[in-house]
């Protein structure tokens, strides 16, 4: 699949000892553009198609790291997405009147968000700002479920050579930084079920398989052009040559 990033990819060495970002990805299965365009709408992207990728890929003029690519898979989804998207927007019938649906509104939760559903079912927050602020990427987070938000935010903050914080006591952790957006957040949430099936959002770096190997990571399986490994909870994600090479699916 062609990456969201390939004009920058002169500019994707980490640094020493550290894993770089790359972008995010996430799978769909329709071998057509509607969740692409679906996304993209939602977090002020640019929707790319091509014959050889009818499935394209969201991009994020100016925002290196900001793109998700859409990853065609025979799958369907199946239970509660694990990982899932935070965004921010001025209204939910905003979202609505895109094709998002609403699961548990904000009032009935008392969260202070709307969790919602995108055209093929896969579960995001909804974090609304007056449009005087709404800023033009809305993408607001990418939450992780997870058996130990702790160990994991940690173990992720030392591949990225950041430090997490707790919120508070709050039981959830999350990474300020990873990404070049300055408000976007990894978090990473308690939840009593486990990993059951492959993540259908996951996210590619640059870094070095050996470095993740020796501190806990499992190589799933091996491209020409990046290796599949999960974290120590399981969680999906491909990694790339330092010096470049981006974009991919699993």
């Amino acid at each position: 699949m062609a990456t969201t990033n390939d004009a920058r990819e002169s500019s994707a060495e980490p640094l020493a000892g550290h894993a770089r970002w790359l972008e995010l990805c996430m799978d769909t299965v329709e071998d057509g553009p509607r969740l692409g365009a679906f996304w993209a709408a939602v977090i002020g992207g640019e929707h790319k198609t091509s014959v050889a990728d009818p499935a394209g890929n969201v991009v994020v003029p100016g925002l290196e790291g900001g793109g998700i690519a859409m990853c065609p898979v025979p799958e369907a989804k199946a239970v509660k997405h694990r990982v899932h998207l935070d965004v921010y927007a001025a209204a939910i019938g905003d979202l609505e009147a895109l094709g998002a649906t609403v699961l548990r509104p904000a009032e009935e939760s008392g969260l202070g968000w709307t969790v919602m559903a995108d055209p093929e079912g896969g579960e995001f927050c909804a974090f609304l700002r007056d449009p005087d602020v709404l800023p033009a990427y809305r993408l607001h987070g990418v939450g992780v479920d997870s058996a130990d938000p702790e160990r994991i935010a940690r173990w992720w903050g030392d591949r990225f050579g950041l430090t997490p914080h707790d919120n508070d006591g709050g039981g959830w952790w999350t990474l300020d930084g990873v990404t070049n957006d300055p408000v976007l957040t990894f978090d990473f949430a308690p939840v009593p079920e486990p990993k059951t099936v492959k993540n259908r959002v996951h996210w590619d770096v640059y870094g070095d398989v050996a470095d993740f190997e020796a501190a806990g990571a499992k190589v799933l399986w091996t491209m020409p052009r990046w290796t599949t490994m999960a974290d120590p909870e399981g969680n999906e994600f491909c990694v790339f040559p330092p010096n470049g090479g981006g974009g991919a699916s699993i």
